[in-house]
Formats: structure tokens, C-alpha cells, sequence
């Protein structure tokens, strides 16, 4: 099988102060993905709208409604403020991993050949002042740029997963990573499409939440430049509670690491 080259990015030196750029330096797609979360949306919103500098032209913002069963979908459509907003409707509830495959799909359909992409959660959690650092990370020669978490107001239940996952991709996959399953990330999109050139539909085969550690491993697979920004996890700004089923998630997680650690396509290097 062909090895996929990324764009050749050229990273500048090192200074004694990293300056981090008032406004990205290309246009960037919001793909969040959002399951009955009308309580969440205008404060989401709120924030976005309050960082204008993270909107050069071209930037949009994708809601992916997974089926919702309250105003989520009518609150999009409704919106009138300033931001670029479109709606991406699934007609019924699929998971995280389907939400994201239908967000990427119309992100990458309208972004130029190189731009950000960038995920995050619907409920506010995400710290949306660490998004211009990993913004600059990926300009500076990142394809994938995560948040790796500082847990505040979290549960004691959902840092022993977090934790425990990370453990687990370190050592059975070797993926240097201690936050592999949140949603905040910043994708570069010609790595997204070099992805789906190389997987297709089998890039996102988990329908639930161990879909971003699934992405995670086949792009490290891939060869890919991650890294990570310490970014602070607050669950007391989130109205109503987590959608994450552990359980499930769980066995999802292995289920997913026995099949990225036999596959071939998962270990296939990426001449750079």
C-alpha cells in the first residue's frame, strides 16, 4: 500500500518567547457535534461570538445535530447573530463517531486545501482561550494538536477513565498522548483528507465516544506530528449532565485498541 505524504509545513525556530498570533492564519471550520443540548447552545454561541479574531474569512461553524429530541436543531436554525453557523442534521440519534464523520465531510467539502479544523464540545466545557495556542501549534507544524486536560469540577468516575485510557494508548500502542478521548482538538485539514484518502469510511468505524481515540490512533499510525496544550476541563459550566455512557465507552476503548493494534493500515508509515 502507498505510504501518504502530508504537505511539507515549514516550522519556523524556536524562540525565547513563542508569540502566540492575535487571528489564525488561515480559515478555520468549527465541528461540533450536539445531542439535546438547547440548554448549552446559547452560551456556546456567547463564547464564539466573543472571539472574533478566531473568524478570518472563509471560517464557519458546523452544529451537528445527533438526532436531538429537544430545540437543539431550531436554535440553529434560528440564529441571527454574527457568526458563519450551518446546520448538519442527522435524522436520527447516532453517536459521536457518526456526528463527527458528518461534520468532517461537510467541513472539508467547503474548506480550501489547507485550513484548521477544529472540534470541540457543545456544552461549553471546552476552554475556548486555549484555542489561539493550539491554533498556533498547528501553524507551526502540527497535523493534530489536542487538549490535554486539567480536570476541574470533574468526577472522580470520569478522571479514572481519562487516566486509565491514556495509560492504555501509551503502552499498547505507543501513541504519546495522556488525553486521547476529548473532543477538543484542532485538525489540520489537508491531514483530515489525507486520512480519508487512506481509510475511507474505516477511519471512523466507532459509532460512541472512543471514536476520537480511534482517530487519534490511525493519524499517530499515519505518522502524524501530535501534540498537546494543557487546557483546563470545567464541568461546572455545562448545564445538564455528561452524555458519555462509561460502561460502554469502556469496552468500546478495547474493542477499538485489539483492532487498531493488528492492523496494518493503523502501522503503515508516512514518508514526510
Amino acid at each position: 500500500m502507498a505510504s501518504i505524504a502530508f504537505p511539507a509545513v515549514e516550522v519556523p525556530q524556536a524562540e525565547a518567547t513563542p508569540q502566540v498570533p492575535l487571528m489564525p492564519d488561515l480559515p478555520v471550520a468549527f465541528v461540533i457535534p450536539a445531542f439535546n443540548e438547547e440548554d448549552n447552545l446559547p452560551r456556546l454561541f456567547a463564547d464564539l461570538e466573543r472571539r472574533p479574531r478566531l473568524f478570518p474569512e472563509g471560517s464557519r461553524v458546523f452544529i451537528v445535530d445527533d438526532g436531538s429530541t429537544d430545540a437543539t436543531a431550531q436554535l440553529v436554525e434560528q440564529y441571527e447573530g454574527d457568526l458563519p453557523v450551518e446546520l448538519v442534521r442527522l435524522g436520527r440519534n447516532q453517536g459521536p463517531g457518526a456526528a463527527f464523520r458528518a461534520g468532517f465531510d461537510r467541513a472539508l467539502e467547503v474548506m480550501p486545501a489547507e485550513g484548521y479544523i477544529v472540534t470541540l464540545e457543545a456544552d461549553t466545557t471546552s476552554d475556548l482561550d486555549a484555542l489561539p495556542r493550539m491554533l498556533a501549534a498547528a501553524s507551526n507544524g502540527a497535523h493534530l494538536v489536542l487538549a490535554s486536560w486539567t480536570m476541574v469540577n470533574v468526577s472522580r468516575k470520569r478522571q479514572l477513565l481519562s487516566k486509565g485510557a491514556g495509560y492504555v494508548f501509551r503502552h499498547v500502542l505507543g501513541v504519546e498522548a495522556e488525553t486521547v478521548s476529548s473532543f477538543f482538538r484542532v485538525y489540520r485539514a489537508s491531514t483530515l483528507r489525507a486520512a480519508f484518502d487512506l481509510h475511507g469510511d474505516n477511519l471512523i468505524r466507532e459509532s460512541g465516544f472512543a471514536c476520537k481515540a480511534e482517530i487519534l490512533a490511525k493519524l499517530a499510525g499515519m505518522g502524524a506530528n501530535i501534540v498537546e496544550e494543557p487546557v483546563a476541563l470545567d464541568w461546572s459550566r455545562r448545564n445538564g449532565e455528561s452524555k458519555m455512557p462509561v460502561v460502554k465507552t469502556m469496552l468500546a476503548y478495547w474493542r477499538m485498541l485489539f483492532r487498531e493494534h493488528g492492523s496494518p493500515e493503523a502501522a503503515e508509515p508516512v514518508r514526510t
